[in-house]
């Protein structure tokens, strides 16, 4: 059941029954709004087309995320924080690790070189990335979204730590860049496939 943020059935004022694409348009709104604020520099097309993909990614990601058999309150000001297990958090990465690849001129396919693990934040980020197939079939098999979510959202805060603590760009050697640029191009590239079997379209900026 979806329950409104005090817990109770979720109804309009009237305890009508509410349609979908009032939430969705609602949601593109605030999405809208919040992304106007943290970039406002950006053209209001490209504004307008965050918003939506970052509007009907969190309805859809905060439905997908819970177990298909429990309740949950929907909550417009939860499913769209930038923190947390919410589709907002998961696209952001997923931009921190296009822009990386913005910066070099290059696509996720176009790094090579061997994958050396040194660094702790290395190779927590390695074990999980290995872990996808796994998580793909338990999924598949079992009909449960919520844990690739969990999966992914795992993957993104894994992601940020190798971001914070082992410079890509800056790296020490260059073999030490390239073995970093594979690591967030699989990153990357698992980011946008996990997201897009949920069915939630990836931004390149946000």
């Amino acid at each position: 059941t979806m329950n409104g943020a005090d817990g109770r059935p979720f109804k309009t004022r009237d305890g009508g029954t509410v349609k979908l694409i009032d939430l969705l348009t609602e949601a593109k709104e605030r999405a809208y709004a919040l992304v106007k604020e943290k970039n406002p520099s950006l053209a209001d097309d490209e504004l307008r087309h965050i918003g939506e993909v970052v509007g009907i990614g969190a309805v859809k990601y905060a439905d997908l995320s819970k177990h298909r058999t429990s309740d949950y309150s929907f909550n417009f000001e939860l499913m769209l924080n930038f923190e947390g297990n919410t589709a907002p958090y998961l696209l952001y990465a997923y931009t921190r690790v296009a822009g990386v690849f913005r910066k070099l001129g290059k696509g996720f396919d176009e790094v090579d070189g061997k994958i050396v693990l040194q660094a702790a934040h290395e190779q927590d980020l390695a074990a999980r990335l290995a872990q996808f197939g796994e998580i793909l079939n338990n999924v598949a098999e079992k009909g449960t979204p919520h844990v690739l979510c969990s999966y992914l959202y795992d993957l993104a805060g894994l992601f940020s730590s190798f971001y914070e603590n082992c410079p890509i760009l800056a790296a020490e050697t260059p073999s030490q860049q390239q073995s970093r640029l594979r690591l967030a191009a699989l990153t990357g590239r698992t980011l946008k496939q996990g997201l897009e079997l949920l069915g939630l379209e990836t931004l390149e900026r946000m």
